[in-house]
């Protein structure tokens, strides 16, 4: 099975990356991982927006602009770690996931409605919060994105909140989620 790892921690001592690798072992398969801090990703402006709309029209689906999605659609799994930041995510994820939405490669429109058109069968979504996850727009817009327009049926949020609490356990807090991942 390949497995597509899309690392949005920038700490080196991330709990989420720590986690996330956890899960990692879990999963049998060849995993590629994408540091999204290390990709030279920038966000749609007028001009990068006006190129990807004229290769879509040109129907120039192998040009290098669409590099992620195309490896985006054609893996059997994919694992997303994300810190809890702001009530989402790092804002390195929204870009990479704009990259990523591609109609042609990741999804398409058939009778007015879109239709997936990855591979994958299943994403996970591991998060870690120094406190409560009080109001949560990142999970829930991945799986958003996941079940209506790439096409994958099945989304599975991990996460270890209130990390930073005072007098939080937090070997227990994370030992608690990793006996979840199991």
């Amino acid at each position: 099975m390949d497995i597509l790892f899309v690392n949005a921690c920038v700490r080196e001592q991330s709990r989420t990356l720590l986690l996330a690798r956890y899960l990692l072992e879990k999963i049998p398969g060849e995993v590629t991982e994408i540091k999204l801090e290390e990709e030279d990703m920038k966000p749609l402006s007028k001009d990068l927006l006006a190129k990807r709309d004229r290769l879509l029209s040109e129907k120039k689906f192998d040009d290098d602009l669409f590099r992620y999605a195309r490896q985006f659609a054609k893996v059997d799994c994919i694992v997303i770690a994300a810190p809890y930041w702001d009530f989402a995510f790092p804002a390195l994820l929204k870009i990479y996931l704009e990259a990523v939405t591609v109609s042609g490669i990741t999804f398409c429109y058939e009778n007015d409605r879109p239709k997936g058109l990855c591979s994958a069968k299943k994403l996970y979504y591991v998060t870690t919060a120094g406190g409560p996850v009080i109001a949560d727009f990142g999970y829930p817009y991945v799986e958003a994105l996941a079940k209506n327009l790439y096409g994958i049926g099945e989304t599975i949020c991990m996460k270890a909140e209130n990390l930073d609490i005072d007098g939080a356990d937090v070997e227990g807090i994370l030992e608690k989620a990793k006996e979840e991942i199991k």
